[in-house]
Order: C-alpha cells, then sequence, then structure tokens
C-alpha cells in the first residue's frame, strides 16, 4: 500500500508552509511516528512524523513552500518488516572530501547536512557538534562549522518563514503602533530574601525552581486587573477588553523567538507557573511548540537580563497593546530610609501603544508592579509565604 502523506495545517489561518529540512533520505525505511522531516510556518517550526512505517519517496526539495494539505512524500508500507536502514546509509562514505568514516558511520545525520559536508573539502565530521537531542548532526550544526571557519568571509543563507514572519511583525509594530516606552527600577532586595529562605523546599515538593518569572507573572496580573486598558487591544474602530490575562513569556529558541502563552495566569499558582514556564521553555527549545501554545496572549513578558541586558525597549507582541521588559539584576547603591546602601536593582520597561493605552496608565501600571514587587509579602502571598507555597 503506498501512503500519501499530505502537509497538515499548523494552526489556524495558516495556508503554507516551507519545508526547511528533510531529516530522512529519499528511499529510506522509516518508522512510524520518526520525524522525517522540519517543516517552518510563520509562527513555529515543527516535526512532520512519518504516518506510517515503510519505505519513503520524497516528492519536494528541501527550502520548497507547499501548501496546506499538498502531499511531499509517499510511504510504501508494503516493505513493513525490511531491515531499518540506518541515516547515513546513502552517503557515500568513499567520497575524498569526507575526511572521518569512523565518526561519520557513528553519527546520525542528515542527508542535507551530509551534502554539505561532501561541497565542502576542510570539513571534518568529528568536529561537528550535534545540536538535537537525539544527536542527529543536521544542516544548522554544519553551518555553524562552516560560519566559523569562514573569519572574514561572507556566507548567504535562506531566511526561515519564521525569521521573516518575525521581520515583517517587527516592522510593522513601528510603522502601525504609537509605541512609546516607559521606565522604572525595582528593589529586588525582598524577592531575594523570599527566595533564599523557600527555594530548597520549593524545589525539593515541586521539582522546580523558584524563579523571578512566577514573581513578575504575578505582580502583572494582578497590575493587570487594576489597569484593564493595558490589557486591551485594538480591533478596527473598537477597544476589546479581556476580563483574563493570557500572559505570553518570550523565549529565545534557535529557529528565534518564541512567545508561549500561560492561560488564565491570574489563577495560576507560583508552582504552576514555574513548571508551566520550564515545560514550554523545552518543548520551544526541541522545537516541540504547537501553534496554540503561542496564540490568543493579552500581555507579554520578556526577560533580556537572562543575556545581561540592562535596559532596553521591549517591542510590542502584535495584537497586544503593551509588553514589560525585564533585565538584570545589579547591585546598586540606593537610599533607603534616608541612608545610602547596597541592594539589589533592576530596570523594568513597559512599551505600550499610545493609540490605546495613554501616559497616567502606563505609568500607573509599572508603578502597580514595582510596588508589588518589592513588598512581596503583602501582595502577592497575602501576608504568609510558606501558606501561599503549600509548603
Amino acid at each position: 500500500m503506498i501512503l500519501e502523506m499530505k502537509v497538515p495545517s499548523p494552526g489556524e489561518s495558516i495556508l503554507e508552509v516551507e519545508i526547511a529540512e528533510w531529516l530522512v533520505e529519499d528511499g529510506e525505511y522509516v518508522e512510524k511516528d520518526q520525524a522525517i522531516a522540519e517543516i517552518d510556518s510563520d509562527k513555529a517550526t515543527l516535526e512532520l512524523p512519518a504516518e506510517e512505517s515503510g519505505k519513503i519517496k520524497i516528492l519536494v526539495e528541501n527550502g520548497e513552500t507547499v501548501s496546506v494539505g499538498d502531499i511531499v512524500c509517499k510511504i510504501d508500507t508494503s516493505v513493513i518488516g525490511e531491515a531499518k536502514k540506518t541515516n547515513v546509509s546513502n552517503v557515500n562514505l568513499t567520497q575524498n572530501n569526507i575526511k572521518d568514516d569512523t565518526i561519520l558511520k557513528k553519527n546520525k545525520i542528515t542527508p542535507l547536512a551530509s551534502a554539505i559536508i561532501n561541497s565542502h573539502d576542510n570539513i571534518l565530521v568529528n568536529n561537528i557538534n550535534a545540536s538535537a537531542k537525539d544527536g542527529k548532526i543536521r544542516k544548522s550544526d554544519v553551518i555553524d562549522i562552516i560560519t566559523e571557519k569562514s573569519n572574514n568571509d561572507t556566507s548567504r543563507k535562506k531566511m526561515s518563514t519564521l525569521r521573516r514572519k518575525i521581520a515583517q511583525r517587527l516592522v510593522a509594530v513601528k510603522n502601525e503602533t504609537a509605541m512609546l516606552t516607559t521606565f522604572n527600577e525595582v528593589d529586588m532586595n525582598n524577592i531575594f530574601n523570599i527566595r533564599s529562605e523557600f527555594k530548597e523546599k520549593f524545589k525539593d515538593k515541586y521539582n522546580v525552581n523558584l524563579g523571578f518569572m512566577s514573581f513578575f507573572t504575578k505582580a502583572v496580573t494582578l497590575s493587570l486587573s487594576e489597569f484593564q486598558d493595558v490589557n486591551a487591544m485594538i480591533d478596527g474602530n473598537e477597544i476589546i477588553y479581556h476580563n483574563y490575562c493570557d500572559i505570553g513569556i518570550a523565549v529565545s529558541a534557535e529557529k528565534g523567538l518564541m512567545v508561549p502563552v500561560l492561560r488564565n495566569a491570574g489563577k495560576m499558582t507560583f508552582d504552576k507557573i514555574e513548571n508551566s514556564i520550564k515545560d514550554l521553555a523545552i518543548k520551544a527549545r526541541d522545537g516541540k511548540l504547537k501553534i496554540d501554545e503561542m496564540t490568543g496572549g493579552t500581555f507579554t513578558i520578556t526577560n533580556g537580563g537572562v543575556f545581561g541586558s540592562m535596559l532596553s525597549t521591549p517591542i510590542i507582541n502584535p495584537p497586544q497593546s503593551a509588553i514589560l521588559g525585564m533585565h538584570n539584576i545589579i547591585e546598586r547603591p540606593v537610599v533607603v530610609d534616608g541612608k545610602i546602601t547596597i541592594r539589589p536593582m533592576m530596570y523594568v520597561a513597559l512599551s505600550y501603544d499610545h493609540r490605546i493605552i495613554d501616559g497616567r496608565e502606563s505609568v500607573g501600571f509599572l508603578c502597580k508592579v514595582k510596588e508589588y514587587l518589592e513588598n512581596p509579602v503583602e501582595f502577592l502571598f497575602e501576608g504568609n509565604v510558606q501558606k501561599t507555597l503549600n509548603l
């Protein structure tokens, strides 16, 4: 039986995708549910799993754009039981420009990656680090090696569908919104004290760290309930107000910026927030995020501090109207009760669409976030940290 595999719909309103890279070779035996290709949409990079076991016939090339529902490969299921070939079965190991046959045999490698290696006579396979969890060497791993060797040379690489869409959206935000940014600073001392006292118990019970994101998510959701314009969006000539808080958490992934969403974050406990962020970040890193996990957010938090950023102006994530930027924490001298003391301080930034959010609301919102973060026991834990964390 010949099974025709069609491009599935990654999500609502997505009509076409790009075949980023085939992970198997034409004629190879594949197992059911094995990842056979990576596909790029304008929202995420997803893996295409084999629907059945059998011998694959690839019908489109790497980099081709295809419509949802198009047939991209066929699987001959009549050959089930045939010895499974390895991912390097069709690589010509006798070619002079492959320098280490032993290593190549031991490692799994995608067809496109092996083709690129074959076209460069100065690449040793054993110098390539596989970024995938399964240890498979992919195109991006080989490109990284080529880039390292290029020194002052230039190279060209086609932008992925996701990267092109990100670029278009960022330019659109600049052109279509009246974006402004307001800044403040937060004394993180009390949060540091809480984390120092309870982080071990928290991790032992919930198997996740008590990080800063849960504090910020809690402070943001409470503040959004008081400043509804910050949680709203423009739709034509109307304003849509959300009576819930779906918080997008910006995370950096290999393919670009991803913004998975915490649904009804205002109702989440600290441990639920931390575990959800951890799970979504792992999915983003491994390219496993689903489209519905990245759509529908009402407000976004981005943390440039993890990369060392001291201050920035984050760009709104449309169609949302505001985004909060976190930054690195630095000990600085500040005045507390008339005395100079050293405190861990963080600059925070709120970028907002002035068409819907006025200065009073934007500044008031950010000041409220600051107040909640600087007084976490009173506002975030209702006077009892241990009880709220259920420790």
